[in-house]
């Protein structure tokens, strides 16, 4: 699995702007071929601070992606942000889950 993740400050007079192209794109994306989770998350603590976080199958469907015009859209968003976006992208080789957590939890206890 492959996941990139896009931070993103956005200036405060663009702040819907942005948001509007990042929801726009979530349907569309989520439908291309390999697309395991898109999701868009705004922090808490300052409220021009977007993340993307994106989940594909392969480094190919990513890669595809990222030569979209979609993706071109997303880099077009550059003029509403007071500095560039952080681009991270990074190759998930095992992922746990619950189990993982109640194992370690189960040792609290002993």
């Amino acid at each position: 699995m492959n996941v990139i993740r896009i931070t993103m400050t956005v200036l405060p007079e663009k702040q819907l702007e942005l948001k509007q192209t990042l929801l726009s794109m979530i349907g569309l994306t989520e439908k291309e071929k390999g697309c395991l989770s898109y999701a868009v998350f705004c922090d808490i603590e300052d409220k021009n601070s977007f993340v993307l976080l994106q989940e594909w199958k392969t480094r190919q469907d990513l890669d595809r992606h990222i030569r979209s015009h979609r993706f071109g859209v997303l880099l077009g968003t550059k003029t509403l942000l007071g500095k560039p976006p952080k681009i991270q992208i990074h190759t998930v080789s095992k992922s746990e889950g619950m189990e993982v957590v109640n194992a370690v939890r189960s040792k609290l206890s002993h």
